[in-house]
Parts: C-alpha cells; structure tokens; sequence
C-alpha cells in the first residue's frame, strides 16, 4: 500500500502545479473591473434647497472625503443619472406622499418601473427607504400604509428578481423609544409597538436594517445640565457612562442610542433581535442655530463629524454589539436653505452649496477597509481642509482602462510563456 500512496501524492502534485497555471492564465484573461472598497461611512444628500449645485458636483466632494454610500430622499432621475457607473451604493427614498399608491402591489410594481429600474444596472441602488420617520409623525394614514407599502415593493422587487439586490426598509426618529436611558432600559413606545412588530418581523424575514436617525445635539439639548458635552461630541478622550445594569462601557452618546434601540427591538421581538441589525440612517451636528441654539456651532460640528469619522473608521461595533462595525450615514452633504424649522435645520451640511466648506474636519476616513488615519495637511494644526475636496482633480474609471488592459494582458503573456516548462515538468514528474 506505500508504494501506490507514493505514486498518488506526486500527480497531486503536479495537478496542483497546473490548476494553478491555469487558474493564472484564467484570472490573467479575466476583463478588468471596477469594483472598489465600499466604506462604512455614507452621508445623506438632501435637496431641500433653491441655490444647490447639479448632482454632478457632488462626485469629487464625495470621493475626497472617501465617502462610498449615499442616502436620497427621492428617485430624482437626474441625480440617479449623476451617479451611474461611479460604483457609489445608494439608499432611495419613497417619498412620503407615495405612501398610498405603493402600498397597493400595482402600484409599487408601477412605481417601480418608473423611478428605479431605468436606472439598473448601472446607478448601485441598494436599498429603498419607505418614508421617513412616519412612525413619530402625526399622519394615521402614512402609520397604516407603512409596512404595506413596504411588503409590495419588496414583493415588486422579488419579481423582478431584486429582491436580492435592493432591499426595503424606513427610517426611524428615535423618538419611537418611550425609554432610552439607561440604554439596557431601551424600550419603545407602547402605542407603537402593534406597528413596529410586524415591521420587525419584515427586517427579519428579508434580512434588511432597521434604521434610526440618531441626534446626540438633540439630546444634548435637551438636558445640557444631565449631560456632558464631550459626552455628545463623542469626545475620544472623555470618560464615558456606565450601565449598571449590563456592567457595559459607554465612551459616548450615539453609541447609547443605538444600544438602547438594540435592546428595545430584543424586548418587543426577541425572535428579530437575533438577527436584525442597526444602522444609522442620520447623524449630524449643526454648525449655526438661533439664538436659543449656542451649541450649533462651527467648532462642535466639526468635532462631531470628524469624531463620528474616527469612530467608524475603526470598525468597532457598540458595546453591546462589538462585533457588528457601524454603519452611519452623517447629515448632510450640503447646508438646504429652504428646509423648515430652526435655524439649526438649514445649516447641518458640510459644504456650502458653492462646493467651499462650511468647516474643517479634523478627520477623514481612509480609503481602504478597517483604515483610519490622520489625513492632515500638514502644519501644526492638524486639520484636514475640506475645501481640498473642490479642487483636487478624481480619476475617473475609464482612465485606468488602457493601464488596465496592458495588465491584464501583460500577465497573460507571462503565464503564456511559463505555462509549457510546467507542461513539461508535469510529463516529466
């Protein structure tokens, strides 16, 4: 029996020295493609504005700040159109006043044709965001057409065979928590629990996120006496808040917030809670207010956001969720200065709408997976100009085509020469 297995293990061997020749001459052939790394970090483009820029101009304030996901409020064609073959993953908002006609399976599969599948393949959508915060609103009607506007255009999706593709969610203020302190308390609001259940049950059937938009400005607010400003700021250097409940850690408030909605989803639907995931849909800090908002600034915004950067960048999860790395979406792209509201709703954006930033970032996010860095531009200060990202020219993919192409085939005629020695030695072995 030695002498045969002798004879096997050599022809092993040899077969793995050619499946690997030819695995390289296969790879070698292969066409080019423009996949990239698609970071954690997204940010919201709102167009709640008369004196915004097009679409287009958004493409290099994107790419310099290594922002790879972006979430719209509407099916808008023309930006849909701006951001075909960039490789950008988008999250498409169903407006609210759609509610009715796509909670009806005609109507979503005709919504459906009309705002997103023109647009496929090449505009990455990835999800479709069903209204926005309905739940806290004051509409009945919206509530109640919530998730059967969702169940259709999931149903629409899978007959289309997209299902797989795009998934369907909406957006939650974290106002539907009755409690959110301590976050081991979380808990929602009992006359929404007969929505949020079934809509649990609909993230865990088709595996899609539930998602909050999570304000530690508003909390902070709120109760600047109760909490710590570094707290809210998610200050790196800052103690942080135990939960005694849990003996777990909390360094700052967002990752509270969003530990307080695990444990109000695990309350309400411990079946979901094993496998729904969280992610944060708006985050942000305005950098001016009213005179009643002397926390809206430029100097805590920007501590902020680059904090909320640093923070994704190292991939880390919540503390009751480690192993889970966030996912956010900051608020906003640009400062809209036709939103309602306080002075603080018109000034979230990090650009003006001429593309000059409205502060510096102290951080960024680096362009490669579990990356994070200080990108300073040098000097004592240790900020990152922002202003940077209107004036540095992006490569576009079809400029790496040629350099592309003389790889691939470079490689290819490298293995072609090798591939008849390894004949050789396999005949010979």
């Amino acid at each position: 029996m030695a002498p045969r297995f002798g004879c096997l293990r050599p022809q092993r061997t040899r077969g793995i020295y050619l499946a690997v020749a030819l695995c390289a001459l296969v790879l070698a052939l292969a066409p080019a493609s423009d996949a990239t790394y698609v970071p954690l970090l997204g940010i919201n483009y709102g167009r709640v504005g008369n004196n915004l820029p097009p679409p287009q101009a958004a493409l290099p304030l994107l790419h310099n700040l290594g922002i790879g996901r972006v979430r719209l409020y509407d099916p808008d064609p023309a930006t849909l159109r701006a951001f075909s073959k960039t490789g950008i993953e988008l999250y498409v908002g169903v407006p609210d006043q759609v509610l009715a006609k796509v909670a009806d399976p005609a109507g979503a599969t005709s919504w459906l044709k009309a705002n997103i599948l023109p647009f496929l393949p090449d505009t990455k959508i990835v999800a479709l965001t069903v209204g926005n915060e309905v739940l806290t609103g004051n509409d009945t009607a919206l509530v109640r057409n919530l998730l059967p506007a969702m169940q259709a255009l999931h149903d629409a999706l899978t007959a289309a065979s997209l299902d797989k593709q795009i998934a369907v969610t909406t957006a939650h203020n974290l106002g539907v928590l009755g409690v959110s302190y301590p976050p081991s308390a979380g808990a929602f609001r009992k006359d929404l629990l007969p929505y949020l259940c079934p809509i649990l049950d609909f993230h865990a059937r088709t595996g899609s996120p539930f998602l909050v938009n999570a304000y530690p400005y508003f909390a902070y607010s709120d109760d600047p006496k109760g909490i710590h400003l570094d707290y809210a700021l998610l200050e790196p250097g800052y103690p942080g808040v135990p939960d005694a409940n849990t003996g777990l850690h909390y360094p700052n408030l967002l990752v509270a917030q969003i530990d307080a909605a695990y444990h109000a989803i695990a309350a309400a639907n411990s079946a979901a809670a094993r496998v729904v995931e969280i992610r944060v849909s708006e985050t942000g800090w305005p950098s001016a207010g009213d005179a009643n908002e002397k926390d809206a600034t430029p100097q805590n915004a920007a501590r902020y956001n680059s904090n909320l950067m640093r923070l994704v960048a190292e991939w880390k999860g919540t503390p009751l969720k480690p192993a889970v790395p966030l996912r956010v979406y900051v608020f906003a792209l640009y400062n809209e200065n036709t939103k309602p509201g306080p002075a603080s709703e018109r000034h979230y954006g990090l650009f003006n709408p001429d593309s000059t930033p409205v502060y510096r970032l102290s951080y960024i996010p680096a362009h490669v997976p579990g990356g994070g860095g200080d990108n300073s531009t040098g000097g004592d200060s240790g900020y990152y100009d922002i202003s940077a990202a209107s004036r540095q020219p992006t490569v576009s993919s079809s400029a790496l085509i040629p350099y592309r192409l003389f790889s691939n085939w470079f490689f290819m005629l490298v293995w072609l020469i090798q591939l008849p020695f390894l004949v050789v030695f396999v005949e010979r072995g």
